[in-house]
């Protein structure tokens, strides 16, 4: 009971601290009165206001929101290039609004239009593809503040003396396409109707939004109506066409053609991913979609004779700044890098999702939770994470059970699965290991205390039997799932009493080191001689400390057996290559990442992906298509390894204040580089290998510590400031 008091105080912070919805309190919800549509084929609705200005004006700022996803034109001009606002959160208890500077597209007189597409809020979503999973309504709240020059002030808002429409959008879902009808104007407008809606859950946006980034030109017309973007995205294409009134262009998505060559969407589920537009017949026209997007490389085109210059594909992702580098000597190393950069970009779309092609799309825990410590170098994923974190607690159940996936888009929480439940420990310590900033942990202790008191409460005789997921699309042998629920119970466990210790919440710290101990207890007495005889049970229960060190003997021997190769899943499979490092496997390690064959990472390079697999056979060796993912990160965890081992870049304080470079030459590599701009500035670590040499080139930034491990030679602490050098000498062997 206690916890639940405590979550609850803390989602009432949450609301003092974030739900500023003083801006919206002259505002009502305002909805369009819609047709019914049988077929759920809505147009998306346009609202508008217009409007004059009496005299000059210093400054004007937008506040906005809508159930749905709104595009807002001011004078017919955007009011920012961010796309899919207000963004997917736990719509429930948290909905975000968004804040723009418009001074600059006000004139004397002037217009609003605001369109809003069916999004995530009553789009079809989902594993059950079902439509208005939180409302069947499609709304719009807002406020045009304006200061005059004078002093005085204006807010022009949303309520009864504003309009709405429809226009060319007929169509727009995430999962089927949209329907573009250019012969239609913005027109039928009526009377809007006024909802009251809730305004205590709105909450101000604190992460970037969806924008624009790469495009992509064809590499490929395949027959006379495929075209190959060489590069498999999410997003959407952008098109010229010029034909008669009425022409009608399709464009269906897939991010692979099968072993014949023919377009493959047997992996898509549900979804349509068709986009068509009806010419208007005014000359040159051009499109891109509004509300919805694809995952996709290839692209298959009927209605009009294909031209390639007329086609662009767009790259769409959450805008974050990109932070970390890696390359090195092997090509396909390189491209393994590509992969994982790119699933990265493809699934971190305002949520961290799963994949960006198939009717799903969803926040899933264990996913986002195994590539954090790799997404974490790559961008700053710091405040994306941090929002995603906050609709984990929100999904949180009273009882403190953590949801599989965040948001909820169906029914309620009944999850609590090992591995998946634990992201509400593991994300916020991984987040404070690689930043430095307790308040991440701060803000969800008590999501975190709540999760951990679940599991002791589920758990009997001192053990924790779960019926979850266990090592999803394991390439060998199921781990047993009671063994995996105790390891994963031990681990948050032990965060969560670290992280008492840094809160200075002594109570909690000792109370949490005492069930830390009955828990190893009970793992030593049911398992330390009942190992499951896998390769995740011993990476996993090494990783956690469960095992003692000469048990990586027996993963060796595992991996030995199975011809060097890997047999691990989702759980295992983050953890296998920091596990050989550790106790002196690196070769072996660098012989896993090396493999060519099945299951293997440079197997999915050696397919022809251009990102990460969810299923290490999505393409089987002899080209065989399952109904799997092309689009999927959390295998892309490895890129965590090659960029602490490979180039050896380590924080050896949170937030690397204190930096271990430790670089592992192997693995037949001639050179390698790295870099991760921290806090402080930017960290390098460099070498090459020439005339049996090795030359290392290390970078550390002002204001950080570095502790230099170079193999062979003796450990160098740096300190204070910057420092640079080049180190020559014949390796040892």
């Amino acid at each position: 009971m206690k916890f639940f008091i405590t979550v609850c105080f803390t989602f009432f912070f949450y609301s003092l601290v974030y739900a500023q919805v003083l801006p919206f309190s002259k505002a009502s919800w305002i909805t369009a009165v819609e047709k019914d549509h049988p077929d759920g084929n809505r147009p998306c609705p346009v609202f508008r206001k217009l409007f004059q200005l009496s005299k000059p004006f210093k400054s004007a700022s937008l506040q906005i929101t809508a159930h749905g996803l709104y595009e807002a034109k001011i004078n017919g001009k955007r009011v920012d290039d961010g796309y899919f606002t207000p963004g997917y959160t736990a719509y429930r208890k948290r909905f975000q609004y968004q804040v723009y500077d418009v001074g600059a597209l006000l004139n004397q007189q002037n217009e609003i239009r605001i369109t809003i597409g069916d999004g995530w809020w009553r789009g079809t979503f989902g594993n059950g593809g079902k439509a208005n999973n939180y409302g069947d309504d499609a709304s719009l709240l807002l406020n045009l503040s304006i200061v005059y020059t004078d002093g005085s002030k204006e807010t022009i808002s949303s309520d009864s003396n504003w309009q709405a429409g429809t226009g060319p959008i007929q169509y727009s879902d995430l999962y089927n396409g949209e329907t573009y009808d250019a012969r239609i104007a913005e027109s039928n407008w009526q009377p809007v109707k006024i909802n009251s809606f809730d305004k205590a859950n709105l909450v101000l946006t604190t992460t970037p939004p969806v924008r624009k980034h790469e495009e992509f030109k064809p590499v490929a017309l395949i027959g006379d109506s495929i075209i190959d973007f060489g590069q498999n995205i999410a997003g959407w294409v952008k098109f010229s066409v010029k034909g008669k009134v009425g022409d009608t262009i399709k464009i269906r998505h897939a991010e692979t053609l099968d072993k014949d060559g023919h377009f493959f969407t047997g992996n898509l589920r549900t979804a349509k991913a068709t986009d068509t537009y009806i010419v208007a017949g005014n000359g040159t026209e051009t499109f891109e979609p509004h509300f919805t997007y694809h995952g996709f490389r290839y692209i298959q085109v009927t209605g009009c004779k294909i031209n390639k210059t007329d086609f662009t594909a767009i790259a769409l992702y959450t805008d974050l700044k990109s932070t970390g580098s890696f390359s090195c000597s092997n090509p396909k190393l390189n491209q393994l890098q590509s992969n994982i950069e790119w699933s990265m970009k493809s699934n971190f779309f305002d949520i961290p999702t799963d994949c960006p092609q198939r009717s799903e799309r969803l926040g899933w825990a264990e996913d986002a939770s195994v590539f954090c410590g790799t997404a974490s170098y790559l961008m700053d994923v710091k405040a994306f994470y941090a929002k995603w974190l906050m609709d984990l607690a929100a999904e949180q159940n009273e009882d403190g059970c953590v949801p599989a996936t965040a948001p909820i888009a169906w029914g309620d929480n009944k999850d609590g699965f090992a591995g998946w439940g634990d992201a509400a420990t593991f994300v916020p310590w991984a987040l404070y290991q690689h930043y430095g900033d307790r308040t991440i942990l701060q803000k969800q202790y008590a999501s975190m205390v709540a999760w951990v008191d679940y599991i002791s409460d589920a758990s009997s005789d001192g053990l924790w039997k779960a019926d979850g997921f266990g090592d999803w699309y394991a390439a060998g042998p199921a781990t047993d799932l009671p063994y995996l629920d105790q390891c994963y119970w031990y681990q948050s466990t032990k965060i969560l009493q670290q992280t008492a210790v840094l809160l200075g919440k002594t109570k909690d710290a000792a109370y949490y080191g005492q069930m830390l101990k009955k828990i190893k207890a009970a793992f030593d007495q049911h398992y330390l001689n009942h190992i499951p005889n896998t390769q995740t049970a011993y990476v996993i229960g090494l990783q956690f400390g469960l095992l003692p060190e000469e048990k990586a003997k027996n993963l060796v021997a595992l991996i030995k057996a199975n011809h060097n190769h890997l047999a691990t899943g989702f759980m295992g499979t983050p953890y296998i290559m920091h596990v050989l490092s550790k106790y002196g496997y690196n070769d072996l390690a660098y012989t896993l990442l090396n493999q060519q064959d099945c299951p293997s990472w440079l197997y999915m390079v050696n397919k022809g992906a251009t990102t990460m697999w969810e299923k290490w056979d999505a393409i089987k060796p002899n080209g065989e298509m399952q109904e799997m993912s092309l689009n999927h990160y959390a295998f892309g965890a490895i890129g965590n390894w090659i960029y602490e081992n490979i180039a050896g870049i380590q924080a050896a304080a949170p937030g690397y204040q204190v930096i271990r470079i430790t670089p592992q030459p192997g693995g037949g590599l001639t050179w390698a580089k790295g870099s991760y701009l921290s806090k402080y500035g930017l960290i390098k670590s460099e070498w090459q290998i020439k005339n049996k040499t090795i030359t290392y080139a290390i970078s550390i930034p002002k204001g950080t510590t570095a502790i230099i491990q170079l193999p062979g030679k003796a450990v160098k602490t740096v300190n204070p400031g910057h420092y640079s050098y080049t180190l020559t000498y014949k390796p040892i062997n």
